[in-house]
């Protein structure tokens, strides 16, 4: 499936899509670095500095996977 971002639309439709797939992009790369982060030894700490929020939300957020 291909996705279509669209950062120049002026349709609305179109716009609120695009930012849905940026989320849904967003997230998965998140997702992604914070496991290699983890595998590289990284602390809760580190990481959620590095994403700017505390150990705790990135620990809630992330911790079970």
């Amino acid at each position: 499936m291909k996705v279509t971002i669209d950062t120049e639309t002026p349709d609305p439709a179109t716009g609120l899509r695009s930012v849905i797939e940026l989320r849904k992009l967003a997230d998965r790369l998140e997702r992604q670095h914070v496991s290699a982060a983890r595998l590289a030894g990284w602390s809760w700490d580190q990481i959620g500095d590095a994403l700017g929020v505390t150990r705790q939300a990135v620990h809630k957020k992330h911790g079970r996977t």
